[in-house]
Formats: C-alpha cells, sequence, structure tokens
C-alpha cells in the first residue's frame, strides 16, 4: 500500500453558512476512511471555548485567528490532520497560519450572499438587518476571499458530497 500523507491543514473560508463545517466533517470521513487521524477546528464551537463573551472586534478576530493557526499546526506537528472550519474574513489571518503551518492549503467553499442569507442557520443574517450583529461578514465586515486558493467549491451549486470529492480529489 502507498505511504500514509504526512498530517497537513485544511483551511476552509467562505461566508457564514456558505457550508464550511458541513464539507469540513464530510472531508473529515473520506480522510477517517483512509486511515488518517483528523479533527475538524470549527470556529464556532471554539469561540464558546477559548472568547465565551465574544465581541467580534478586530483585535479579539487577530487573537483568536492566531490562536486558532497555532492549535492546528500544533496538531499537525504531532500527526494529526486538521481541517478549520472558520470565516476568517480578512486574508492575513489566514496567510499568517500558511506561514507558520509547512502542509498547508487554503479552501475556498464560495457561496454567493443571497443564498448564505437564506440558508442561515445560526441567524446572524438576521440579527444583521435587525443591526443588533454589526460585524457580520459580507454584511458589516468585509470579507475578502482568498486571492490564490488550493481549491474552490461553490457551494450553490455543488451538493455536501460532490464539494468534499472535488476537494478531496485536489489533495
Amino acid at each position: 500500500p502507498p505511504a500514509p500523507l504526512p498530517p497537513f491543514v485544511l483551511w476552509l473560508t467562505g461566508l457564514p453558512a456558505s457550508g464550511k463545517t458541513t464539507l469540513a466533517y464530510a472531508l473529515r470521513q473520506k480522510l477517517v476512511a483512509d486511515g488518517l487521524t483528523a479533527v475538524v477546528l470549527d470556529s464556532d464551537e471554539l469561540r464558546h471555548i477559548l472568547t465565551p463573551q465574544a465581541s467580534y472586534s478586530s483585535d479579539e478576530r487577530d487573537w483568536f485567528y492566531g490562536v486558532l493557526g497555532q492549535l492546528a499546526g500544533l496538531l499537525a506537528k504531532n500527526g494529526v490532520t486538521v481541517l478549520i472550519a472558520a470565516t476568517a474574513n480578512r486574508r492575513h489571518y489566514r496567510d499568517q497560519a500558511r506561514q507558520q503551518i509547512a502542509r498547508f492549503a487554503e479552501i475556498y467553499v464560495r457561496c454567493d450572499l443571497a443564498t448564505c442569507q437564506q440558508r442561515d442557520p445560526k441567524g446572524i443574517y438576521g440579527q444583521a438587518q435587525e443591526g443588533t450583529a454589526v460585524s457580520v461578514p459580507g454584511v458589516g465586515s468585509p470579507y475578502e476571499p482568498p486571492l490564490q486558493p488550493e481549491v474552490v467549491v461553490d457551494t450553490t451549486v455543488l451538493t455536501v458530497a460532490e464539494a468534499a470529492t472535488a476537494v478531496y480529489q485536489q489533495l
């Protein structure tokens, strides 16, 4: 059999409700089926632990995404493949992780804003419209899509399975 892949980090980025977390878990299933140890670092789950009173300020985001990249790098150095599901609305958050992690790839989960707003499982776009959430990426805060992602999947048109297969084939 071929030698197993060394651990790597995939950062799935896109607008809120674009399907990052769902895709990350679908990819994890494929990787685990291939015998890899893989974990999903979901920014929503980690925010509750690391910043329980999240303000989403610029300084807090700088700190949070820096820690997320460091944690992913540490796990990869210890034999774990990491799938980060996090908007990380500024390119420099993802670029910083790329500079720190030897085997890193950025996956752009592209989805148009209207579709994301329609999905809105957490109600954040509704909160943005009401004025109770002012820093939602793509609405109240800018979202900077990657300039040269290793893979682009458009979840406006692809199913989760199709998107996972497209990313997996690129690996």
